[in-house]
């Protein structure tokens, strides 16, 4: 499950820092030397929230930077698409970065079961799951599940990793069945549903025939096939993107939502 957002991709993510950050913090300096509130105050610029749960992967000199300045981003929290929400904490705990999750935890973050299981915390795992039973089944952000946590964890989380591996369920994949190469030429291709250029999904196949969807802006996510071309995002359970057909191609593709429906037509 973990082709489509390796390790190694977030830790190159954590090292990028976008431009809109950057132009943010002049602006935010300058509103406050002239008494003036940012854009969105009381609320955090969502440029920055986003750059702190980024770096959180694997920037620790950065997520220091930002957190000893304003320590309430250590609980911030960042939405990735489709609901696909992560925090700082999240991001630290699965890649397994012990220091930059320590210290976010000093700084006031929420640690979670899945913080736990990276941390080997052996005991509060096993609590956790006695008094919620079941638990162990959730998944994480983008879907990373509960026995990754403890094997990103190393050998300090050996303990959580076996003791997850002798439930038998703490490690639930997506269904993914297979698709055609005729239907996955049927669907890929660009999708547009707003007039602003980053109004658009990307919908993509690997090399080794995996379909994925891009936002612009974010990271390239897995698309597990339920069948009849109707797909369920990478760390978005509640939602299923189905297309419409017409003849050897898609006309548009629809994002499901509870009661949200979003039309993209194909571009």
């Amino acid at each position: 499950m973990f082709e489509f957002l390796s390790r190694r991709g977030f830790l190159s993510l954590a090292g990028s820092v976008p431009l809109a950050t950057l132009s943010m913090r002049g602006r935010d300096h300058v509103d406050a030397v002239a008494g003036e509130a940012p854009a969105g105050f009381p609320s955090h610029s969502p440029d920055v929230v986003r750059e702190v749960v980024t770096v959180a992967h694997g920037n620790f000199a950065r997520v220091k930077e930002l957190v000893s300045a304003r320590p309430a981003l250590a609980r911030v929290s960042w939405d990735w698409g489709f609901g696909d929400w992560e925090t700082p904490i999240d991001a630290a705990s699965h890649v397994g970065n012990r220091p930059i999750a320590e210290f976010l935890i000093a700084s006031g973050a929420r640690p979670t079961i899945y913080t736990a299981a990276m941390m080997g915390q052996l005991t509060i795992v096993k609590q956790w799951i006695e008094a919620v039973p079941g638990v162990q089944r959730n998944r994480g952000p983008h879907g990373i599940t509960l026995l990754a946590h403890a094997k990103f964890g190393g050998a300090a989380a050996s303990a959580v990793y076996g003791y997850l591996q002798s439930l038998g369920d703490a490690d639930p994949r997506y269904i993914d069945l297979p698709v055609t190469d005729e239907d996955a030429t049927r669907i890929v291709g660009e999708y547009t549903f707003g007039p602003a250029p980053a109004d658009r999904l990307i919908v993509a196949r690997t090399e080794k025939g995996s379909v994925t969807i891009q936002h612009p802006g974010t990271f390239e996510r897995g698309l597990f096939h339920q069948g009849s071309l109707s797909f369920l995002p990478m760390g978005a359970e509640a939602v299923r993107i189905r297309f419409e057909l017409s003849g050897l191609r898609a006309t548009a593709l629809i994002v499901e939502d509870g009661p949200l429906s979003v039309r993209a037509a194909r571009s």
